[in-house]
This record gives C-alpha cells, structure tokens and sequence, in this order.
C-alpha cells in the first residue's frame, strides 16, 4: 500500500524501540533518590518509533492510533491496580484524552526565583513550614507549601503558564514523590533529577537563524479509557499517576514516560 492511501486513513504504525535505554532512570545516583522518594519500581520511560509525519492538530488521531497498534499493546507497560506488578494494557481502548503540555524552557534559570523568594536557602537549603495537609500530601516546608497552596502568599511567582511547563510538572512529581516519600532537605537532587530526565526525553536542535536552542518535541499528557473507564495509566485517579508522551516530530520517535502512585522499592 502506497504511504499516500495509508495517510489519507491517517494510519500511523508504531514499532517498539526496547534498545533506546534512559539513563536518567537508570544511573545509581538516581536510582537511590527514587527509592528515597518511594517512586522507584513504579516510574519507566518507554520508546517506540512511528512512520508518518507526525502532526500536532491531529494528536488525538495519533494516541488513539498508538493504543491500537499492535506493536504497542504487548510492550506498553502499565502497574497493574490489583497485583502491584508490571503488566500490559489487556484491554480495548474506546476513548483518549490527550491534554497539551507546554514544553518551552532550556534552562534551569527557570528555577531560581526559588531562591529569590526564600523558599530555599542559598545554601540550597529548603525553608522549613508548620507542617499542614493538602490532602494526601503532608506539608511541611516551603517548597511544598509553593507547589500545592493555591492561597499562600508566594504562589503566585509561578503563573499558570509556568505551572503547565514540562519541566515545572516533571519537577514537581519529582518534589511530591509516592506513597512513602522521604523528603529532601536540600534542592539540588530534586533540580538535577528533572534536569537529566527532562533532557533524556526532550529533543532539541540549534534555530539556524537565530543560534538558539529551541525544543522540537510535543508533550502530550495522556489517559485511556475502555468501555468500564480510566483503565491507563490506572483505573485510580492520582495527581501523581501520570503517563507523558514526548514526541520527536524529526526523528519520528515517541517516548513515554509513566508513573503510578503507591509504595515504591524499598531493597
């Protein structure tokens, strides 16, 4: 079949890609701060490949595309509600939601009016709070207190539009962490944590015109539900149960990046 008549049916086929590793998930350093903040043993990033030209109007074209494929049904992992173990998706996809992510920042800069705000120390260190609850995390310094309390008084000095940055999201999971999280005491491992997946997943190139670093990948936030509903990235909604598609227009390659809240690894 000539890739015209294919693209007219908007078929995408995927393959899956188990070579492409992500060392940002993998080196020892990292490892041990996601077993700190119990998200160890429940967080995976995934490759798979495409075969069309790849266009951001038709995303939700694309994701339910990729739900069908059967490349992806046997490899697209998933923590499974009941077992606690790594599964499939065993079921059939009826609907998508694919919510835009915006994903514009190259630099870590966009970090430092933490620092300004003294919510973190210029040691590094995090400002402790009166402990609080904004349920189901516990409160109890000001670098929390800035994420979740829409009504404290330092919430503002991230917009809206900052809040829905890739790399603000990615940060902020880090910082909230699962089930069990032992929390920091200092910035810098949640910084360099969101720093080295953020570039593990993102591509970028060099503007030809204006030398500057711009990002070329789309980012997706993604769930599936089949005819009893939500059944990915779970049947359980969770603010810090994500799955992210990160799509690389050029070279045609889609990462997945998936999290279920619970109790991560602890040996």
């Amino acid at each position: 079949m000539a890739t015209g008549e294919l693209g007219d049916v908007g078929g995408y086929y995927f393959r899956f890609l188990p070579q492409k590793t992500f060392q940002s998930l993998n080196s020892k350093e990292i490892t041990s701060r996601l077993r700190q903040w119990s998200m160890l043993g429940r967080i995976k990033a995934q490759a798979f490949g495409f075969d069309q030209t790849f266009q951001a109007y038709r995303k939700d074209d694309f994701v339910m595309a990729f739900f069908k494929d059967p490349n992806v049904i046997p490899n697209l992992k998933l923590l499974s509600d009941s077992s606690g173990q790594w599964i499939t998706l065993g079921t059939e996809v009826k609907k998508i939601e694919a919510t835009n992510v915006p994903c514009t920042q190259v630099s870590m800069s966009f970090f430092h009016r933490l620092y300004d705000e003294d919510i973190v120390r210029d040691s590094g260190h995090i400002v402790k709070c009166l402990d609080s609850f904004c349920d189901p995390f516990l409160i109890s310094d000001e670098l929390r207190r800035v994420l979740l309390v829409e009504d404290s008084e330092k919430y503002e000095i991230f917009s809206q539009p900052d809040r829905e940055e890739f790399l603000f999201c990615l940060f902020k999971h880090l910082c909230l962490g699962g089930a069990l999280c032992q929390y920091e005491d200092v910035i810098s491992p949640y910084l360099e944590t969101a720093k080295l997946i953020y570039k593990d997943l993102v591509s970028v190139r060099k503007n030809p015109q204006t030398k500057k670093i711009q990002i070329t990948s789309s980012v997706f936030k993604v769930s599936a539900y089949d005819s009893a509903g939500m059944c990915y990235p779970s049947s359980k909604n969770h603010e810090q149960t994500f799955s992210y598609f990160i799509v690389d227009p050029i070279r045609r390659h889609l990462h997945v990046l998936y999290h279920c809240y619970g109790v991560g690894d602890v040996s």
